[in-house]
């Protein structure tokens, strides 16, 4: 009889990763257990949780998110697309998420549109294929292809949250939940500080960003509320680029409206209004006594210019964090993000004080 030999069953090859095992083992627990903590760690009993974090530390392991999502169909991952994330008055948004999604395994991917739809399109379309656990847009306007996209990702269970608008129409539900605030109100509340202090020959300053569709509606709100009173207005769009500057370039524009003697304007934000303030400095032009201005944002640079700017307090922080206590909790119950409208605050100070 030919002999027999056995060969030996050949082992798969390690990657050297620390592994789930490793943990597990290091922690004396079970396997579930440490997936559990993963998961949902407010679950694990804290001195169980405690040695499974000292395990983690000893043994360098890392999760592999990719399998996860691989059973789950969902990343960890919360996206959000901000128009610019260099700009302080998002950068506070930002932080806010980072915040509030903070410890509870998600974590945070930004994209910066510039202001642009189309790229905002782009940039969706990309992340979609990643499945995200959630998404996070600016604003209520989009392309026809970005509505289709966020509309076929809520209803596949990702929810979807528009920031910094809160906008819904009259008597029916917003297609989106909105966490933000109404700037037309805004526009008409920053007309009325202005005509309560007597002047009737109003500016709005426009940020000179075509999609920048907020502050344009800040600007509707204040056009509206002036004319209501039978107050002249005439409106300016800021020149693109750095916008100190281009606050510089609309002083000479305030200066020599055709027909209009202005007393008064309000700005889509606090940068170009500082620098309207410091050409007027320059030019040895009273404010608030020849020219009250009054800006959007509360950036700190306004609070220490002399005169202070009076301005527009949004919620820029509080956005954030409530975006992201909207998307945990319809990831936690299966439910739609639910809207919310948040407070801003008007803060008069010297540049529109009319005791000056």
């Amino acid at each position: 009889m030919p002999e027999i030999i056995a060969t030996p069953k050949r082992q798969r090859r390690s990657h050297g990763r620390p592994t789930l095992h490793d943990v597990a083992r290091v922690a004396q627990v079970t396997r579930i257990t440490v997936s559990r903590f993963f998961r949902e760690p407010n679950l694990v009993a804290q001195d169980t949780a405690a040695r499974i974090r000292e395990a983690i530390l000893q043994t360098g392991y890392v999760p592999n998110r990719q399998a996860g999502q691989l059973a789950s169909g969902r990343s960890q991952i919360v996206a959000a697309l901000i128009p610019n994330i260099g700009h302080s008055i998002f950068a506070e948004t930002i932080q806010g998420l980072a915040e509030g999604l903070r410890d509870t395994g998600h974590e945070l991917l930004l994209a910066s549109t510039g202001y642009s739809m189309e790229r905002e399109e782009a940039q969706l379309r990309a992340l979609v294929g990643w499945a995200p656990g959630a998404l996070i847009v600016t604003g209520r306007h989009h392309t026809a292809g970005t509505c289709r996209l966020l509309q076929e990702a809520q209803a596949t269970g990702i929810p979807v949250v528009e920031i910094w608008d809160h906008a819904p129409q009259p008597g029916a539900p917003g297609e989106f939940a909105q966490i933000g605030f109404n700037h037309e109100a805004v526009g008409r509340a920053m007309a009325a500080h202005l005509l309560d202090r007597g002047h009737t020959s109003l500016a709005y300053v426009d940020s000179g960003v075509a999609e920048d569709y907020r502050a344009h509606e800040r600007g509707e709100g204040f056009v509206a509320q002036a004319r209501a009173a039978g107050a002249r207005v005439t409106v300016h769009r800021a020149a693109t680029g750095d916008a100190f500057d281009a606050g510089r370039g609309a002083f000479d524009a305030l200066r020599n409206a055709a027909g209009a003697h202005i007393t008064a304007a309000a700005f889509a934000n606090d940068h170009l209004a500082c620098g309207v303030l410091m050409q007027a400095l320059e030019q040895g032009v009273a404010v608030p006594g020849e020219l009250a201005l009054l800006g959007f944002g509360d950036f700190p640079l306004g609070r220490q210019m002399r005169p202070a700017l009076s301005t527009v307090r949004p919620p820029r922080a509080e956005i954030g964090r409530a975006a992201a206590a909207a998307v945990l909790l319809s990831m936690a119950t299966q439910e739609g993000a639910q809207s919310s409208a948040l407070p801003w605050a008007l803060i008069s100070r010297q540049s529109t004080d009319v005791s000056r």
